[in-house]
Order: structure tokens, then C-alpha cells, then sequence
């Protein structure tokens, strides 16, 4: 296993849970004769540090492992950049699920040191991209580790699009969007969207009809080395939006294209040894546990 020497720290500023949390990573990593170097909007959560303060643009090339402090959002803030360097990223959770950030914060002095030491697992979790084009131009970019959304906007309203995958026409659809989410995504806005989970080791999209105007509008499995795209159609008094990971958007007018397909740098995810994706189910969708037990 590669040893980490130059550890990079992120956190969620103004968030006492994780200020205390930074504090005992620090402090463990420091009394492992580590480098450890602070993304410069979490330098606050460590007040009076001496660390190297780097941007978040600029960290994952100066560290060989970034250890993110807060919830899946926090981490699908970072991961686009920490992906386009290849750094390898582990999640302290300080959040209400937790399905990217494993490690617990009373498990952070037990957790860390095996971790550094070589005793993990690694996988790759890959983005999709964005890009809205209008009359062949593109306009607008965006990319995701969980989901691209076309919807309304503010207001609750139907809008009507057709969807193309690798240029076949699929179907013309009146609802209130589509979402089009990576395995990552599929515990996310897609599950309560009614989309299935996907094990994040599928390459695979999957594409949620949200509150389709038909009965027969069901989500959809493709190989996410398909493109997909969708032709937005004349809208009444509304222009669709598009997020990425709920946070990048923009807006659309009547014939423009959002195309999204599969990027090609990965994010790298480790985690301890003991993980298990069902174990991680159970514990934060509260699926039940075994009947009757081996030793029973």
C-alpha cells in the first residue's frame, strides 16, 4: 500500500462538531510526525495553527491524501477538484447520513493510524458532466458525483423535454424533471425520487422521471458510457433549470440541449478495512438486521 506522508485537511467552517473534530485529526496526525497541510476557507476551524494553508484548487497537488471533516455535502464539494488531481480522499462524518464520509468521530484516534499505516480499501467513484448548448454552442458546464437535475426552478410546475440516448430518441415527457444520477447519487435526491440504489460499483446512470404525467414513466438503467441528452421543449411562463449536485445551476430556453455523460478522471475513495456498502445501508436507511445470527 502507498504510505501517506503529506495529509490535507477540509472542513465545514462555522460547525462546532467539526472544528472539534479537525482539532483531533490534527492532533493525531501531528503526533504521527505527518505533514499536514489546511485548505484555506477550514484554516478558521483551527484557530492559532501553524499549518501550510493552501486553496481548494491547489491542494490535491500538494497532498497525498485529503481528509475531508463533514457530511456527503462537504464532500461533493470537493470532489470534482480533488478528482481532477487524483488524490485520494477519506471522510470523517460530522453529518446526518454519512454514505461517503465513514469514519465516526469517536473513531477518529482508532480509525487513522491503521488507515495511514496501509490497512484500508480503495474504490473509485466516477462524475458525470454537464453542458448546455444552445444552437450548438455551449453556454454552460457543470459536473457531479451524484446527480444532474433538469426541474422547474422555484415553482412546482410541469415542464416538457425529450430524452436521446447516444442520439436514439427514448421518449418525450411532461413532469417536474429528471434527474440523471451516478450509483453515488442513487442513495440521494434519486432514492426519493423512487429510483433504485445501485451499487457504487456499477457503471452504470440511471435517469428518475420526477412526478411523471404518466403511468408508464419509470426510472431507467443505461451504461453510463452512454450519452444522454435532453431537448427542452416550450415551456408556459417557465424556463427549466439545471443543478448539478444541487448546487451548480443554470438556466435553459426553449430548444436548448443539456448533454451529460461519464468524465474520465475518477474520484478515489478510501475507506477502513471492515467497510461494507449493505452495512452502510442498513445503518443509515434502517434496513433490518439479521433474523436469526450464525452463532445463534
Amino acid at each position: 500500500m502507498k504510505a501517506f506522508n503529506r495529509i490535507g485537511l477540509v472542513g465545514r467552517p462555522g460547525h462546532a462538531g467539526v472544528a472539534e473534530s479537525m482539532h483531533r485529526l490534527n492532533t493525531v496526525l501531528q503526533s504521527l510526525g505527518l505533514q499536514v497541510i489546511i485548505e484555506e476557507n477550514s484554516a478558521s476551524l483551527l484557530p492559532g495553527n501553524c499549518l501550510e494553508k493552501v486553496s481548494r484548487d491547489e491542494l490535491g497537488a500538494h497532498c497525498d491524501l485529503v481528509i475531508v471533516v463533514g457530511g456527503d455535502g462537504s464532500m461533493l464539494s470537493v470532489a470534482l477538484t480533488l478528482a481532477a488531481h487524483g488524490v485520494p480522499v477519506l471522510g470523517v462524518n460530522r453529518g446526518r447520513l454519512g454514505f461517503l464520509t465513514d469514519v465516526l468521530p469517536e473513531e477518529i484516534e482508532s480509525r487513522i493510524g491503521p488507515i495511514l499505516a496501509g490497512k484500508y480499501t480503495e474504490e473509485s467513484r466516477f462524475l458525470i458532466e454537464c453542458q448546455l448548448q444552445r444552437a450548438g454552442v455551449t453556454i454552460s458546464r457543470g459536473c457531479a458525483l451524484n446527480d444532474v437535475v433538469l426541474h422547474p426552478g422555484t415553482a412546482a410546475r410541469m415542464i416538457e423535454f425529450e430524452l436521446f440516448i447516444d442520439e436514439q430518441f427514448v421518449n418525450s415527457q411532461q413532469s417536474d424533471g429528471l434527474i440523471v444520477a451516478t450509483p453515488t447519487g442513487s442513495t440521494a435526491y434519486s432514492l426519493s425520487a423512487g429510483g433504485p440504489i445501485m451499487h457504487p460499483s456499477l457503471n452504470a446512470l440511471v435517469l428518475v422521471p420526477m412526478y411523471p404525467h404518466s403511468l408508464s414513466s419509470r426510472p431507467l438503467v443505461i451504461d453510463a458510457g452512454s450519452t444522454v441528452r435532453i431537448l427542452v421543449g416550450k415551456q408556459r411562463s417557465i424556463l427549466p433549470q439545471i443543478s448539478c449536485d444541487g448546487a451548480i445551476s443554470f438556466g435553459t430556453s426553449p430548444g436548448d440541449s443539456v448533454i451529460v455523460r461519464k468524465t474520465a478522471a475518477p474520484l478515489r475513495l478510501i475507506h477502513p478495512l471492515d467497510h461494507n456498502f449493505y452495512q452502510t445501508c442498513r445503518s443509515k436507511l434502517g434496513w433490518g438486521n439479521r433474523l436469526v445470527r450464525a452463532d445463534d
